[in-house]
């Protein structure tokens, strides 16, 4: 037994190395290896920056909110847009853009005319185009892999996200007290030069469905119905998971954003050693994201289940830092806070690109954004409010709460998604 058990891990391994060596998913996990790196550095460098200017956890979250409300807003007719346009070409020209938008922070500092609202005005500019990219690389991976490679593609994709915030934090804390929180910037906008250059040497087997971007408005609204059918009418399921993904980001999301208060309020924890505990948080996620790049993958209700118990010990994490005053324990404690959250984007990726046909991914990620960002943004709020208003501590307890509440739903649900995997599949004309 355990000759076959090293047989099938064997296996598995050899499948992980296969896929990532593959040339244009190769390329693409590359690309963003680099730039999340940035990402890590910016995250950090952006929330310490207001935090410092304000003193208020409120106006710090509004960083996050400002970065949700684009793809809240305007997220599903961006699908619409994707679904007609080169996924490839669509990456490479954003990433060029927050290159160039990124630059303007320190050069305004550099200047003296940056105040905060002016740091709301280009953070906001840049989430117009952001919003974009996720639905854009989420609907090219299914084009570069194979059907049953999904689970384990969108696992290894989001390692370069872990990398980066596993690195990035750590470094920008070094680079913070040498060079300014404004300055880091300059790096993010180099990582996501080399990231579209990376993507130049990419090919995309039918990237796009040939129709064009600039239609009638009545089409676009077609195109728009379409996506929006799909989801709440004809394929139930994806809903379903939607549903207990959309939950899970209300508390997940206020927790990673309230993470500089947590660290100074409770923790006193310095910049340097917010970078770590950041880490710490991506330390966690790289565990799941490795574990479930070496599974075989789920059938969909299973992955129910496993969102379940990621809510659950996620949940109880966060309880545990109203009760540590030890910066070791807390640093344990947010590694498990990061795994319980890694275990839910690869699953949720991967079971739409399962289920949605091409034409349609674009505008059913961005579908699926919209609903997070919206819960994303509640949370980021009401959250950052509650910790102004009545400490950090009841802010952790309300996310934990929030999380193991997750939990409850997502077993309801349970259910619900085995009776409707029972019925047969109904597809959205072409």
């Amino acid at each position: 037994m355990a000759s076959s058990r090293r047989t099938g891990i064997g296996e598995q391994v050899a499948a992980w190395r296969e896929l990532l060596k593959t040339r244009d998913f190769g390329w693409l996990w590359s690309g963003q290896v680099i730039s999340q790196i940035g990402d890590g550095l910016t995250k950090i460098a952006l929330l310490w920056f207001v935090y410092n200017l304000t003193g208020s956890a409120l106006k710090m979250t509004i960083i996050g909110v400002l970065q949700t409300i684009p793809p809240l807003l305007l997220g599903p007719l961006a699908g619409v847009y994707l679904d007609r346009l080169p996924k490839r070409g669509a990456m490479i020209v954003i990433d060029l853009v927050r290159a160039a938008l990124l630059v303007i922070i320190p050069l305004l500092s550099m200047m003296g005319w940056l105040t905060l609202a002016w740091l709301y005005v280009v953070v906001f500019v840049i989430a117009l185009f952001s919003m974009a990219f996720g639905p854009a690389l989420n609907a090219a991976i299914p084009l570069l892999v194979k059907k049953d490679q999904l689970t384990r593609a969108n696992a290894i994709m989001q390692s370069s996200m872990t990398i980066g915030q596993l690195l990035g934090p750590g470094i920008s804390g070094m680079l913070i007290a040498v060079i300014g929180a404004q300055n880091v910037l300059y790096v993010n906008a180099a990582t996501f030069l080399v990231s579209a250059l990376c993507k130049i040497p990419i090919k995309i087997r039918k990237d796009t469905d040939g129709r064009r971007a600039g239609a009638s408005k009545q089409a676009l609204f077609d195109d728009l119905r379409t996506g929006f059918r799909f989801v709440f009418v004809q394929h139930r399921l994806l809903l379903v998971l939607m549903i207990a993904a959309a939950l899970f980001t209300l508390g997940s999301t206020g927790f990673v954003y309230l993470l500089p208060v947590i660290g100074e309020r409770v923790l006193h924890a310095d910049a340097i050693t917010l970078g770590w505990l950041w880490s710490a948080l991506s330390v966690g996620i790289l565990a799941t994201t490795l574990w479930l790049a070496f599974r075989k993958q789920d059938n969909l209700c299973r992955r129910l289940w496993i969102i379940l118990g990621a809510a659950v010990v996620g949940g109880l994490a966060v309880f545990g830092l109203n009760w540590t005053g030890s910066l070791a324990v807390a640093a344990g404690l947010i590694v498990v806070i990061g795994g319980s959250s890694g275990l839910v984007t690869p699953i949720v990726s991967a079971s739409l690109q399962e289920m949605t046909p091409k034409d349609l991914l674009a505008r059913v990620f961005s579908v699926f954004n919209t609903g997070t960002m919206a819960l994303a943004m509640l949370g980021m709020t009401v959250f950052g409010w509650a910790a102004d208003r009545y400490g950090p501590l009841v802010s952790l307890t309300s996310i934990g709460g929030v999380l193991v509440a997750t939990a409850i739903a997502t077993l309801v649900m349970i259910p619900s998604c085995q009776r409707l995997s029972k019925r047969p599949r109904r597809l959205s004309p072409a």
